[in-house]
Order: C-alpha cells, then sequence, then structure tokens
C-alpha cells in the first residue's frame, strides 16, 4: 500500500529503520507545547495488514492461540493511543481470513492456502468482537482484484478461483489479477462482499488503492481481448474507468442491501489528476494517478453517493516536490463532495529521509488537517510502526492529539432514528478530585447500541464553561465512569449519551436523569443541582 503510492511518484524504495524510542519531552516545542483543541467528532484509525504478513499475524503458521494474543496486543496499543477505528486486512488476494464458501483461507495465516487455523476458530468473529470489546469501529479491508500474490511463489488451493475459472484473470508483472472487464468476476467479487457483510457485524467496507494495477514500465496490462468483446465503442481508458465504475455501483448496493448501516469506504492514491492534465486536478507532478492509470475515478463515485468516505494516502511530506502534502490536504478538502474525508498518513516513513526524520512533521501534519475544513480524521499506515514509538509519535498522540476521545464522525447519508439516552443512576465523589459515575440503560432501548459517551461542564456558574467529551466506553446494561475532576472548579455538570452502529448519537439531556449538576455551597462543599 505504501510503497505503491511512492513508486508511482518516481521515489525508490523506501527506507522501512524505524527510529528508536525517543521521550516526548524531548522534542516539544514552544509551538506545539499548548492542549491541542479536541474535536468532539474526529476519525482515528489504524491500518492492519495481513498480506505477505505486514502487521498480522507476525509470521505465517502461528497458533490460534498465538494469532488472538497478537491482535489483542496491537488492538490494546492502539486504543491506548487513542484510536477509534482499525481497517482490518481481510481479503489479500482472492482469499480469506474467515470460514468462506467463496474463497479458501489465505496462506497467511496458517502457511497454506486453504488449511484452516488450528485448532478452529472464526479470525474474522473473533477479531470484530474484541474491537467492538473496545468500542472500536472494524473496517474489513478487502482487495478487489488481485488473485495471486505472487504467480511463481504463492501458494494456491486447488480451490481456488483462479483454478476453477482461469478465464477471469490475467497476469501482470508477478501477480494474477482479476480481469476487471469480465462482468462474471464482477458478480463474483459483489458475492463474495455480500456474504461478508450479511454474516458479519462490520462497521463498513474498506478498498484502498489497487484497482488496475499501478503500471509497469514498457508493459501494457494484456485485456485487449475482453476490450475486443465489451469495449462498446469506448475508448480503452474509458472502457476501463467504466469497469471500475460498474463494480462500485455493485458493491454499494450489495453492500446496502445487506446493512443500510454498513458504509462504504475508499482509501485511493492520493492523487486524482495532475493539474496539467486537468483543470479540475491537483497542483502536483504525480507520475501515476488514479484517473489516468488506476482507473479510479474517485471524483465520480463521490459525487454519485457510490461511496461513503474517502482516505487518501497522503504519505509525503509538506516539501515533496511532486506532491507536496498540504495543497494535496486543501485539495480534498474541497473536493470530497460533502462526504467524510479522512487523510492516511504514513507512519512507517519515520526516519527514511531527512524531511521523515523531524519529530515534528506527522504533529505538524495533524495540526493542518485540524485546521482543513471539510475534513474528518486520519488513518496511519502501518500497524507494526507503532510497536516500536517512531520519533516518540505515540507519546505525541496519547499525550496531546488524542488526549481526550473522540466519537467517529457520522455520515450525513444514515440519519435515521437517534438512540434513547441513557440514565445516570449514581453520581458519587470518590475525593474531591474524582466522581464515579454509574450510567444504566434505559427501559424499551432498541437499536444496536455501541458506545456510552460522557460529557463535562466545568467552570463558574455565572461565568459558563465549555462542554467537553471526556470519555467513551463500550456498551452494557450497566457501565461506571470513574471520571477525573478539577478540585477549584465551583461547577460540574455531566450529561451521557448512547451511540448506535450508524453513529447516531441520542440527544444530550432528552432522557430522565441523563444529566446532572453539582454547585459548590458557600462552605466549599458539592451540592447536587440538577437542570
Amino acid at each position: 500500500m505504501g510503497n505503491h503510492s511512492t513508486n508511482a511518484l518516481g521515489c525508490g524504495l523506501l527506507n522501512r529503520a524505524i527510529c528508536l524510542f525517543v521521550l516526548i519531552t524531548g522534542f516539544l516545542s514552544t509551538a506545539f507545547a499548548q492542549d491541542e483543541v479536541s474535536p468532539r467528532h474526529e476519525f482515528r484509525g489504524a491500518w492492519i495488514a495481513t498480506v505477505d504478513n505486514i502487521d498480522w499475524p507476525s509470521r505465517k503458521g502461528l497458533s490460534s492461540a498465538e494469532q488472538q494474543a497478537e491482535f489483542i496486543q496491537m488492538l490494546d496499543l492502539h486504543r491506548a493511543n487513542g484510536m477509534n477505528a482499525i481497517i482490518m486486512q481481510i481479503r489479500p488476494a482472492a482469499d480469506a481470513f474467515y470460514p468462506s464458501s467463496y474463497e479458501p483461507w489465505s496462506e497467511w495465516l496458517t502457511g497454506v492456502q486453504g488449511k484452516a487455523p488450528e485448532p478452529y476458530y472464526d479470525p474474522l468473529q473473533f477479531m470484530v468482537e474484541e474491537t467492538h470489546k473496545r468500542g472500536m469501529e472494524f473496517h474489513a479491508w478487502l482487495n478487489p482484484y488481485r488473485a495471486v500474490f505472487n504467480i511463481t511463489r504463492s501458494s494456491v488451493a486447488s480451490d481456488h478461483i483462479t483454478r476453477k475459472q482461469p478465464g477471469w484473470f490475467l497476469d501482470y508483472g508477478d501477480k494474477r489479477y482479476f480481469d476487471p472487464g469480465q462482468p462474471e468476476a464482477q458478480v463474483f467479487v459483489g458475492n463474495v462482499v455480500s456474504d461478508i457483510v450479511r454474516r458479519y457485524d462490520v462497521d463498513a467496507i474498506h478498498f484502498d488503492d489497487y484497482f488496475y494495477p499501478y503500471r509497469i514500465s514498457g508493459k501494457e496490462f494484456p485485456d485487449t481481448s475482453t476490450y475486443r468483446i465489451y469495449g462498446a465503442g469506448m475508448t480503452r481508458d474509458d472502457w476501463r474507468r467504466s469497469n471500475v465504475d460498474s463494480i462500485i455501483v455493485r458493491l454499494h448496493r450489495v453492500i446496502k442491501e445487506a446493512n443500510p448501516d454498513c458504509r462504504f469506504g475508499i482509501s485511493p492514491f492520493g492523487v486524482w489528476r495532475n493539474q496539467d492534465q486537468d483543470p479540475r486536478g491537483s497542483a502536483t507532478r504525480a507520475g501515476q494517478t488514479n484517473y489516468d492509470d488506476l482507473y479510479a475515478d474517485i471524483l465520480l463515485w463521490l459525487k454519485n453517493d457510490w461511496i461513503d468516505y474517502v482516505a487518501p494516502q497522503l504519505y509525503w511530506e509538506f516539501t515533496h516536490p511532486n506532491a507536496p502534502f498540504e495543497p494535496l490536504l486543501d485539495w480534498w478538502s474541497k473536493n470530497s463532495f460533502g462526504k467524510p474525508c479522512y487523510i492516511g498518513l504514513g507512519y512507517y516513513r519515520a526516519g527514511s529521509n531527512t524531511a521523515w526524520k523531524d519529530r515534528t512533521l506527522i504533529p505538524r501534519q495533524l495540526q493542518a488537517i485540524r485546521q482543513t475544513p471539510n475534513i474528518g480524521g486520519a488513518i496511519y499506515f502501518s500497524s507494526k510502526s507503532f510497536i516500536r514509538n517512531p520519533l516518540g509519535w505515540n507519546d505525541t498522540l496519547r499525550t496531546r492529539f488524542y488526549r481526550y476521545p473522540a466519537l467517529v464522525p457520522p455520515v450525513p447519508r444514515l440519519a435515521g432514528i437517534k438512540p434513547l439516552s441513557p440514565r445516570i443512576e449514581a453520581a458519587e465523589l470518590q475525593r474531591d478530585d474524582l466522581m464515579r459515575l454509574t450510567v444504566v440503560a434505559p427501559q424499551g432501548l432498541t437499536g444496536k447500541i455501541r458506545q456510552v459517551a460522557v460529557y463535562a461542564r466545568y467552570g463558574d456558574e455565572k461565568e459558563g464553561a465549555m462542554t467537553k467529551l471526556i470519555a467513551v466506553q463500550p456498551f452494557a446494561q450497566r457501565v461506571e465512569f470513574d471520571i477525573t475532576c478539577p478540585i477549584d472548579a465551583r461547577l460540574m455538570q455531566y450529561h451521557v449519551t448512547y451511540v448506535d452502529s450508524g453513529n447516531r448519537e441520542s440527544e444530550a439531556g432528552d432522557g430522565e436523569g441523563s444529566r446532572i449538576r453539582f454547585v459548590r455551597d458557600q462552605q466549599g462543599g458539592w451540592r447536587r443541582s440538577d437542570p
């Protein structure tokens, strides 16, 4: 995912070496010392890649218990760093990290394609449940067209679709791909996606930048025969774009039919088109682009409501000669057509060149994201980079940018009915600076509730104060929150809400007992004074 984005700009392979742990106190300059204003809604995600065992499992053939332990450790690390979503690769090459009647078990799980984990378990079910237990979203990441990762080395099962339907596939470089122009292949991929959404409680289906493959110098993608049959008078470029448009429309339909609350997101290469190719394009000089080389017309999909969010991969520094970060950030903010837009950041690039040895780079990119309209958060590639805490960036997230929780931004299309509000059953001061709230579900609660959120307002009753989201926990019928509160405040006000699987949130204070207030009396003690 990362290397392709860089190679398309004419750069060499990235050095994956990551710098050792650096204490955050040694890097926070005056420009970054102030506390960040934390938004109430912000997407904070991490990609977990399974292809070639990039992130998980760490190697082929681990026992089921070892696989599960590694996943939980990675999940807990992301949660500690403030993430509220993971993007988990479950179908890297027409294979499956779950039991499927369409595709065999992935070789990166057990070492041999088609071999189930031992002892048997369903990794996808396990991962979804563990993610939701932590109040995080699970986005199922699939590759639409890659079918064999390496045609000379990959394990390919006897019942793999490339063996059953060889006419649907084309070889390009060292890989085998579904031919995007084959209507039967599009139907097959649609069936795979529909099966996942119907059987698993995933919050979104997610595709990255692999549509038609990145160009190999001097080699043309070998789809001449298919073009002659299905071209219908179009130019080959327009026909290829039409093929990708068709599968996006198909997937949008099957996802919504299976689960209207399940979102469909795309993480494209960071450049749609260069300005010298199209006045609507960005001020970049990318060697390859979505529209002209990958045949992915992202703007059309956004404009026509075929996808629910976009997450362009902007893995470049501010000073990059061909694709500088800030102009691209601005371009995507102006071309998201009202859809949530999250920026892909290159955590893995730490230490790879002079620009990426600068400890302030990711903080400056996050600051730019928060200052840019229509941008709703960030996603980081890739997960194993976090293990090394590159350049102290984990600390920066935990103590500054993600010090306070955030809810995943709601999708405007998913209006629906908001859930009922929870009820504060008890509010007890444990000591002057610690409040314990006990939150319970009201009778008649319906819908799939994911999270319980607590908002606080501290300050002087006369002057007023800002209300802030301070805590989020996974849903349970009864949840306790231990909340640190300022000992010098004159006013403490709390209200609680529910958030459902469509990111719909109950109204603040809409239910009986969902809001409480304490004020200081003249003797300095607290007196409950509910509104």
